[in-house]
């Protein structure tokens, strides 16, 4: 690690400690030249994941576009933000957990939708009436009775 001070390459690390979600490391140092000491941050480098659209198209995965899906769903209903960022967090894990460099766009809906499910039945229906694209009554019927089923 180059010193800030002076340049050198050459120091010693005083102290590491781990971030409080673990995330990062910070690490204390101090110079083995002029014995100023600085702090570094070591993170993970993720690989960025991308996620395959309908049409075929490829974008990185956007974690703001699940929670903001959820939001839309959630809106005029009796649930938090701290239940909408967990069920955001645990379908990032699952995604993350399942894919190497792509995922599908419909594995995220599904997954959302599982989470939605469990949480709240009219924020399940909704999203799923805007993921699925309903042509009509008798498709949102039909998925109505899945979920009383």
């Amino acid at each position: 690690m180059k010193c800030p001070y002076c340049g050198k390459t050459e120091d010693k690390v005083i102290d590491s400690r781990m971030s409080a979600e673990g995330a990062s490391i910070r690490r204390r140092r101090e110079c083995l030249a002029c014995e100023k000491r600085f702090t570094t941050y070591e993170y993970i480098e993720e690989a960025p994941l991308m996620v395959v659209k309908r049409d075929g198209n490829r974008q990185r995965f956007d974690r703001e576009r699940i929670k903001n899906g959820i939001l839309k769903a959630c809106e005029k209903r009796p649930i938090s933000m701290e239940k909408v960022e967990e069920m955001v967090d645990e379908v990032e894990k699952e995604i993350r957990r399942r894919a190497d460099r792509e995922i599908k766009s419909t594995e995220i809906g599904n997954l959302v939708m599982e989470k939605l499910h469990d949480v709240d039945e009219v924020a399940y229906v909704r999203f799923a009436s805007v993921y699925r694209r309903f042509k009509d009554v008798s498709h949102f019927m039909q998925e109505l009775q899945k979920f009383l089923e």
